[in-house]
């Protein structure tokens, strides 16, 4: 892990009001807002919509763009916005671009009646995830350019603190405005079309925030592929090919799977199940199709093998030179860290409508105080892992995220009751906070100055992406077995992760005392 020169308590204070970590404090404002509006907010909205619950839980696969920004990253690292570029510059030409998407978005959002049309709800939300994803590449890219390695600290933090404070307007500030123009216990879609109108204003900030700052002032590492317009469009046409080739394979790739799903459910298969297995064959056969087709535009000349493996293959070569066989180990834990998590949390806003706490309650206890007990929660992460070291608090994380889960199940006993919630969003909130601060603290020392945003950007993808596949059959598990036994099964999820973290403690400082060796020889 890089580490920056140590400072007086006097200059780490007064860095907060450096011109960079403020401008880290709106741009984590801005993409704070748009997750909770395609995960917990919607989830409300729906709900309230009529929306059976398995299908409220598969509407978490549309932040599925978050798990699969690594795809695109190199596409936006590489190539420069037309007109835009020379303007603003290649981080804030495609920050700006990715922020009115999302506003866009929302407003698509707000103007579709899930009661009315459900498919044109989904479509908007994955658009908002992709827009969403987008912008966090561009502003990871922007962090990490801006400043000097002394100060990422201080913006990481302004960034965390705006993006919580995102969270509690996309949340709070989203819900208690649908209240304001709902009738009580009467779904109007009226109401969530005012409050994603407000949400999308709120994005401004970020747009304003855009315009304003500077280009960070880098001398870029000089590229052998990209140099000319034509490096640049043969690298977008084989981008664009592929992407066509993974949507074309996904539309045809149904006359395999969707016989299959039928005689898997005519079998006696649970129906969730097969459409499981043949959605996770669809995405194998797409995903299959498109590295095929990206491989023949290196075979035909279109595009250099070289500007293909300088963009995609380098970062990750890199990392399993520098961590060998544990780099399997690595990339597991990383994988499912927070499964307990998630797969929970798909699932906590609609277990509190469904005990009968009203969107005000929701909106004053998860969501606010929640959000601060996050906030406090990371603080106290940080200390510890400073103190102790980051894979001890890793551990402590992961057990304590998994625990806190049993804590729902027993509010699930309990019933609606508001002192036993404020325990329960308390706790769980800041086990959360503290897990969350270690384990970006692990990420963070795994990637390599050269390969930084590429690195994180695949991490963060990997991090999430299994959980949120298994938080598509949230809804299920609790149609089958009640809420109870799903919370309790969560915990029970969340244990191995406990081996995982030791084992890959041990491998890494093995590999770490390999690498001292043979530096000394």
């Amino acid at each position: 892990m890089r580490s920056a020169e140590k400072r007086s308590w006097g200059e780490a204070f007064g860095a907060f009001i450096h011109p960079r970590v403020i401008t880290m404090l709106f741009l984590g404002l801005s993409a704070g807002i748009p997750i909770l509006l395609i995960f917990s907010t919607l989830s409300i909205w729906l709900r309230e919509a009529g929306v059976d619950r398995s299908t409220v839980t598969y509407f978490s696969w549309a932040a599925l763009g978050y798990s699969f920004k690594f795809v695109w990253a190199p596409l936006i690292d590489r190539l420069p916005f037309p007109v835009l570029h020379k303007i603003m510059g290649r981080r804030r030409s495609w920050l700006i671009i990715s922020q009115i998407a999302i506003i866009a978005a929302i407003l698509w959002m707000g103007l579709t009646d899930p009661a009315q049309n459900l498919t044109m709800m989904a479509f908007a939300a994955v658009a908002l995830g992709f827009a969403s994803a987008t912008q966090d590449i561009v502003i990871d890219a922007y962090r990490i350019e801006a400043a000097e390695a002394d100060l990422q600290a201080m913006m990481s933090s302004a960034y965390i603190g705006g993006y919580r404070i995102g969270m509690i307007i996309a949340g709070a500030g989203a819900l208690t405005i649908a209240g304001l123009f709902e009738a009580e216990g009467v779904y109007q879609h009226y109401a969530w079309t005012v409050a994603y109108g407000c949400m999308a204003l709120t994005m401004c900030i970020g747009v304003i925030t855009t315009l304003l700052v500077s280009e960070p002032d880098i001398q870029r590492l000089e590229s052998k592929f990209f140099h000319k317009t034509s490096d640049y469009a043969r690298f977008l046409t084989m981008f664009a090919v592929t992407v066509i080739a993974f949507v074309a394979a996904i539309y045809y790739a149904g006359n395999i799977t969707d016989p299959l799903r039928t005689s898997l459910t005519e079998g006696g298969m649970i129906k969730e199940l097969a459409g499981f297995i043949a959605g996770t064959l669809k995405l194998g056969i797409a995903i299959a199709f498109a590295i095929l087709v990206a491989w023949l535009t290196t075979r035909v000349g279109l595009t250099p093998t070289g500007m293909v493996q300088e963009a995609y293959i380098s970062p990750v070569k890199d990392f399993v030179d520098r961590y060998g066989k544990a780099a399997i180990v690595v990339l597991v834990l990383i994988g499912v860290y927070r499964i307990a998590d998630i797969v929970m949390g798909v699932m906590a806003n609609v277990f509190y409508t469904d005990l009968g706490f009203s969107k005000e309650e929701i909106a004053a206890v998860s969501k606010t105080f929640g959000l601060f007990m996050t906030i406090g929660g990371s603080f106290l992460g940080g200390v510890l892992s400073v103190r102790y070291g980051v894979l001890k608090i890793l551990f402590l994380g992961a057990f304590l995220a998994a625990i806190s889960n049993v804590l729902f199940a027993i509010l699930a006993q309990i019933g609606a009751d508001t002192t036993m919630f404020i325990v329960v969003v308390m706790g769980d909130n800041l086990c959360g906070g503290l897990a969350t601060a270690a384990f970006i603290a692990y990420l963070s020392g795994l990637t390599n100055i050269s390969f930084t945003a590429m690195q994180y950007a695949i991490f963060s993808s990997i991090m999430t992406l299994f959980p949120k596949i298994l938080a598509g059959f949230s809804g299920t598990a609790v149609d089958m077995v009640g809420y109870s036994w799903f919370f309790i099964g969560t915990a029970v999820i969340g244990i191995p992760v406990l081996y995982l973290v030791v084992l890959a403690g041990r491998l890494t400082d093995v590999k770490e005392a390999e690498d001292a060796k043979a530096a000394e020889a």
